[in-house]
């Protein structure tokens, strides 16, 4: 009978602790695997860029114009899905009354 307190905490710890872990886990390696070129990525450092090639651990990622870095697909923390890009052509200044 004393085992059943000792029994209960490990099982909370398990439901409370350790699942979600595995289930955010499970998570990342969906994200990771489906990496596919055109993706707006946020690798873990915080840097932004657009998928340009994917080969088997390697991701071309495009993060200015003409300048691209090779990453490990380990790196990716989420996809960026931010605003509609800003047409740069159609400037017209800011709004008057």
């Amino acid at each position: 009978m004393s085992f059943l307190p000792l029994i209960l905490i490990f099982g909370l710890m398990y439901f409370l602790m350790i699942r979600p872990q595995q289930k955010k886990a499970r998570a990342q390696q969906s994200l990771v695997a489906s990496i596919a070129a055109g993706d707006e990525v946020v690798l873990s450092s915080g840097l932004f860029g657009v998928v340009n090639e994917v080969e088997d651990d390697v991701i071309w990622l495009e993060v200015a114009k003409d300048i691209e870095l090779k990453i490990l697909r380990s790196a990716v923390d989420r996809r960026f899905n931010g605003p509609a890009p800003v047409d740069e052509g159609t400037d017209e200044g800011p709004i008057q009354d």
